[in-house]
């Protein structure tokens, strides 16, 4: 291979970072991929690690041991993740959103690939630290959220269902009680989807009562996993007790008015 120049390096590097967030690499093996020492590669990152920092892109982590090397962490900082949550609350505030119901459109605000981006960035920064070994989501609207997230996080998305399936194989199944309607629901999830003693991150798209994330909760102890993450993308201000504690939102919901066409939300100030 010919030899490259440090900003041929940089450029390289940094590309191989973004398409593999959350991904550890030694530095042997970007020695061996570039043809330089351990030393210019180190350099190198630490030229990328400062511009990522310096634009609030994220940064490089180091890791010791003996599984250790770098990884590029995909972070949102607060000012990047205030601007989001003031452009999703102007955009979901449109009286045209507001469906029979009062409930609000928002599948094109989920399904469109450059907000889910930004908003999963907004959770990697929030749960990163928290050694999560699978991100967890139910069926259907938070999957998108969710696989972003797992994306970023470098683990594998686990998907909860309401009904069993026959390609599922030996399942668990539970029953829990919706926070909102108080309706008895099902909660499914194949035995081969989760391992024992892992640490879970649950991503749903709106939270109102919380029944579901405490569905989560029970699900996961039967795995003997433990739910390390709660993380919405809308809360609902009412009941402000949840059934569930210390989970993040983006956006909080604090009403929506049928008649006169106006949905108050707004950017939270933290934990649900």
């Amino acid at each position: 291979m010919e030899k490259l120049q440090r900003n041929e390096r940089i450029s390289a590097l940094q590309r191989i970072f973004c398409e593999s967030p959350g991904k550890v690499f030694t530095l042997g093996s970007f020695t061996e991929l570039l043809g330089c020492a351990k030393s210019s590669v180190s350099e190198d990152i630490d030229i990328i690690r400062d511009a990522l920092e310096k634009s609030g892109m994220g940064t490089i982590e180091t890791l010791t041991g003996a599984s250790g090397g770098v990884r590029y962490i995909p972070l949102s900082d607060g000012e990047a993740t205030k601007k989001l949550a003031e452009k999703l609350s102007a955009e979901l505030s449109q009286s045209g959103r507001i469906l029979p119901g009062g409930f609000i459109y928002m599948l094109d605000v989920i399904y469109d690939p450059e907000t889910v981006s930004d908003i999963g960035r907004v959770f990697c920064s929030c749960f990163y630290k928290e050694n999560i070994d699978y991100v967890i989501t139910v069926e259907t609207k938070g999957i998108p959220l969710a696989f972003v997230t797992a994306r970023y996080l470098n683990v594998p998305l686990v998907i909860v269902r309401h009904y069993n399936t026959a390609t599922d194989g030996a399942s668990v199944n539970i029953s829990y009680v919706s926070g909102s309607s108080r309706k008895i629901q099902s909660m499914v999830l194949s035995l081969r989807s989760l391992k024992r003693n892992s640490r879970l991150l649950f991503i749903d798209d709106f939270m109102k009562g919380g029944g579901t994330a405490k569905g989560i909760l029970e699900l996961a102890r039967e795995f003997d996993c433990e739910v390390a993450g709660i993380g919405v993308l809308i809360q609902t201000a009412e009941p402000s007790r949840k059934l569930v504690e210390n989970g993040f939102s983006l956006l909080t919901l604090y009403g929506v008015d049928e008649e006169k066409g106006i949905t108050s939300i707004g950017p939270s100030v933290g934990r649900a």
